[in-house]
């Protein structure tokens, strides 16, 4: 079986992240100011690393790193979600839907979070059907609420609670959802 993980984003990860993130074929939604520069994403690493409001990870996929993870704001029982496969040959392939449900169950199980939420551009339909897969739910849109570059974009808000998550996670399983996290 194909083994997916996610582990703690590295400095060493900072080029791939660079690489990822300034791909065409990768950004079209994502809120960056693109491109990233090497330099300052080092920075940002070097900033971040230590923060307990947020746990940045790669997501791997036989050892090999393809893209990235995350929980950012950490507060109050509730974090925002992030994914971007920065390798184009591994989308399609269900790593980001297995990677998602390892960091969902670190959410739930080791955090022991209440509430994952994210946002969405209202275009952005294949992510929006990983996150229904996950179990989110589609709260409703908020209009005009981020800019891509320059532009105002409406955008979904989705969440999965902790319980939802648990009454899922058998239909997870069954489907047959693995992989590991190195923390």
């Amino acid at each position: 079986m194909e083994q997916v993980t996610i582990r703690k984003f590295e400095q060493i990860d900072v080029p791939n992240k660079v690489k990822w993130i300034n791909d065409n074929r990768n950004n079209q939604f994502l809120h960056y100011d693109i491109p990233l520069d090497l330099e300052k994403t080092y920075w940002w690493y070097l900033k971040n690393q230590t923060l307990m409001n947020r746990y940045d990870a790669v997501i791997e996929y036989e050892g090999i790193p393809v893209g990235v993870i995350g929980l950012v704001n950490i507060q109050e029982g509730r974090a925002e979600y992030y994914v971007t496969i920065g390798e184009p040959e591994y989308k399609g392939r269900g790593v980001a839907r297995k990677a998602s449900d390892i960091l969902l169950r670190y959410a739930f199980y080791e955090l022991k979070l209440d509430e994952v939420y994210l946002y969405t551009e209202v275009d952005n339909i294949a992510a929006q059907h990983l996150f229904e897969k996950c179990g989110f739910y589609n709260q409703g849109i908020e209009y005009a609420s981020a800019l891509n570059r320059g532009k105002a974009v409406d955008r979904y808000y989705y969440v999965i609670t902790a319980k939802e998550f648990m009454r899922n996670i058998n239909q997870i399983r069954g489907e047959g959802v693995q992989g590991t996290t190195t923390l």
